[in-house]
């Protein structure tokens, strides 16, 4: 059995519980720096997971603002220590009491237009706004008597989010910690006749049992084909993500790829290996996870702050023989935090250009995801969660290889 990279180098030393207050301190101290330095007064968000970053305020969904007309709402004003929020979730949160809302719907022209008179108890006719997302209804007030061009608040959370603070590495450190406990209690259970059902409904209720705040996706225990042409594809010729876990019952020399996630703290964990149902792997399945191992190796050796995006597909791509090894539309790595995939993107559909641009820098949380296929045989797949260093990184999981 192969052990996980934690063995090659221990974690760094990371506060052993989070202090949430002090984190969303730092978080709101990173965005105010921000507004001050591109001279914006004020934030509003609607995304979910930035209402989250900025309030502290968790759901257990990403998304559960699309649920209803009520979607959660987060205003950063450049000039307060405090946050506001409009959102059911006051409760819980840790603001003052006049920084706590009422929902707003802002799908309807009278909800737009009743947040819009609230904004003008906060900034003065003519700030400088920042806005991540806009509904219909946004879109048809005159927000230009605020802001005659509002200006992209969601490049700007990504840039406060994109390194960590040690108490959100904490919270990172503790959900894989869950994440991996869930996963061997599942790996145990994995043989000929059990459903994918099965696996799923291990895996929700030991992560919860531990502690988790939510599950953040259906648990993926795909049986991928031999070929690529036998599917589960989509009508591009890519690979169907996330699949829904179903009735299907595992059979002997399945290969199944996993991957999970969970929400602790409202930091997201993920998790991703390759595993054979009821027998040893054979010399094939042997042979792709050798070279896997090898295209890993590869991007770890070139992989520390001050590297390019670039520089670890590069490493990727010769190491894979000239062969791009990670799914088309996917990418070689992606950051992780209050979203299973952020900032910063590795290999992605950007471009050449974007990756030589992208420069890692200390602390930000790496996850690769590099994958060998060999048509007719299916394919290899695991995935590591790294924390960058100014000489390197550190493992942040250590989960073996188990069955190679």
């Amino acid at each position: 059995m192969s052990t996980g990279l934690m063995a090659a180098a221990p974690p760094s030393r990371l506060p052993a519980t989070p202090d949430r207050a002090r984190m969303q301190r730092e978080r709101v101290d990173r965005l105010r720096a921000l507004l001050a330095a591109q001279g914006i007064d004020a934030l509003v968000l609607l995304g979910n997971t930035h209402v989250v970053y900025a309030t502290g305020a968790i759901w257990p969904l990403a998304d559960a603002g699309r649920a209803n007309f009520e979607q959660p709402v987060a205003v950063v004003l450049a000039d307060d220590e405090w946050p506001h929020l409009f959102s059911h979730a006051r409760d819980e949160v840790g603001l003052p009491a006049d920084h706590l809302h009422p929902p707003v719907h802002l799908d309807f022209d009278e909800g737009v237009a009743a947040f819009v008179a609230q904004l003008r108890g906060l900034v003065a006719d003519g700030a400088v706004l920042a806005v991540d997302e806009w509904t219909h209804a946004m879109a048809r007030e005159p927000w230009l008597r605020f802001s005659e061009k509002p200006k992209d608040a969601g490049r700007l959370v990504a840039m406060a989010k994109a390194v960590k603070t040690p108490d959100e590495l904490a919270c990172l450190r503790a959900g894989l910690a869950i994440t991996e406990q869930a996963i061997a209690e599942v790996q145990a259970r994995v043989a000929p006749g059990v459903r994918q059902s099965d696996l799923t409904a291990t895996f929700l209720r030991t992560i919860f049992d531990a502690g988790a705040d939510a599950n953040i996706l259906d648990p993926i225990w795909q049986v991928m084909p031999a070929r690529m042409a036998d599917g589960p594809w989509t009508t591009t010729g890519d690979l169907a993500c996330p699949l829904l876990t179903t009735e299907r019952e595992l059979a002997r020399g399945d290969v199944l790829w996993v991957d999970v996630g969970i929400s602790y703290q409202g930091v997201h964990s993920d998790f991703g290996r390759t595993w054979i149902v009821g027998q040893e792997p054979d010399a094939r399945q042997r042979d792709q996870f050798e070279r896997w191992r090898s295209i890993l190796g590869a991007v770890l050796d070139v992989t520390r702050a001050g590297s390019t995006a670039a520089d670890l597909t590069a490493a990727a791509i010769a190491a894979a023989d000239g062969v791009v090894p990670w799914m088309p539309h996917f990418y070689l790595g992606h950051g992780l935090g209050i979203d299973s995939a952020e900032a910063p993107f590795v290999g992605s559909d950007l471009g050449e250009a974007f990756d030589a641009s992208l420069v890692l820098a200390a602390g930000m949380v790496l996850v690769l995801e590099p994958i060998v296929w060999d048509d007719g045989a299916a394919g290899y797949r695991s995935e590591e969660v790294l924390l960058i260093t100014e000489d390197g990184w550190e493992p942040m999981t250590d989960y073996p290889y188990d069955p190679f």
